[in-house]
């Protein structure tokens, strides 16, 4: 058994003949924590959750939930998860009700705690007003609380989310937030992959794989501090302008500009530390762009994680696309 902590992977590898899904990723999850995963579509993401769960054995490694080995304790393992898949996997002509008792009877629930669960799940995710109507009709965030409120029946303690506010609205994504971080004060653990970065900055910890590979993990602030993501002898800054576009094009014609993006109405740059603010902002005032607030910044967690895909995409085509 593998200590106190939630989840716990060691080497844990997958191959496809000869692709190799997932490399050697380790992971250590405390109880409680609400742990982010990201990386591109394609980095793995989804399969390291199958592996963890059961549902893809690992063609390397070990993983242990709450201290059970997946391939020893697989029982005990699937009675302490839940699991919320990327696509709305219920059923779409059964009703909301018909969906939680249905898969009430799949974890195995009767009777008196099938009804208590249903109940308490119902209460939760305010689902009362909808429990006539289909699944199918119902719009993409209340599919989602119906989706996370089915996984939670069983009252698992670690819960897997893959992607669940993919395509839907910012209230209902703010609110599923919301709820995540009060169950992970009730107790539960939280395994949520994720392309937003403003959810990413929510969770305790992080890792970011990219091309089957972990390449960095820790809390948001650690990430931030990391030497790739800040380069020596060069800063951020960041400026409000009204013309975003004309602003970049002109930015890649200054040499001590060594990257730009857009950021809404502001625009994020990496610049030679020896370039102050004055002479960045005469700098663009002299080529007609209108810069307000220029400051310096510490990186975003995109910024941390667009360096960390660079650096690693450039360490891949040094050694001729294999992996190192």
């Amino acid at each position: 058994m593998a200590g106190e902590c939630a989840i716990q992977t060691e080497n844990l590898t997958r191959r496809f003949g000869d692709f190799t899904a997932v490399d050697g990723v380790d992971l250590r999850i405390e109880k409680q924590d609400v742990f982010g995963f990201l990386g591109p579509n394609g980095s793995g993401k989804t399969t390291v959750i199958k592996m963890i769960t059961g549902l893809l054995p690992a063609s390397e490694g070990r993983a242990w939930v709450e201290g059970y080995d997946i391939e020893e304790d697989p029982d005990a393992v699937r009675a302490r998860i839940g699991y919320m898949s990327q696509k709305f996997s219920l059923y779409n002509d059964l009703t909301v009700m018909e969906n939680l008792e249905f898969y009430g009877r799949v974890y195995g629930l009767k009777r008196e705690r099938l009804r208590s669960r249903i109940d308490a799940a119902v209460q939760l995710n305010h689902l009362q007003p909808f429990l006539s109507r289909p699944a199918g009709k119902l719009s993409g965030g209340w599919k989602q609380r119906l989706a996370l409120s089915c996984a939670m029946l069983h009252e698992p303690r670690v819960m897997f989310l893959d992607e669940p506010t993919a395509g839907i609205d910012p209230v209902a994504r703010r609110e599923l937030w919301d709820l995540i971080f009060q169950l992970s004060s009730e107790g539960i653990t939280f395994f949520v992959t994720t392309h937003y970065m403003d959810e990413a900055e929510r969770c305790n910890r992080l890792a970011y794989i990219y091309n089957s590979v972990v390449i960095a993990r820790g809390t948001p602030e650690q990430l931030r501090s990391l030497p790739e993501a800040n380069p020596r002898g060069a800063k951020r800054i960041e400026f409000r302008t009204s013309e975003i576009s004309r602003a970049l094009h002109e930015l890649r014609h200054i040499p001590e500009m060594r990257d730009a993006t857009a950021f809404g109405q502001t625009v994020h740059a990496l610049v030679d530390d020896s370039f102050d603010l004055k002479e960045i902002e005469h700098c663009l005032s002299s080529r007609g762009i209108d810069a307000a607030d220029i400051r310096e910044i510490a990186p975003s967690l995109e910024d941390v994680f667009v360096e960390l895909t660079n650096l690693r995409r450039r360490e891949l085509e040094g050694n001729n696309g294999q992996r190192v």
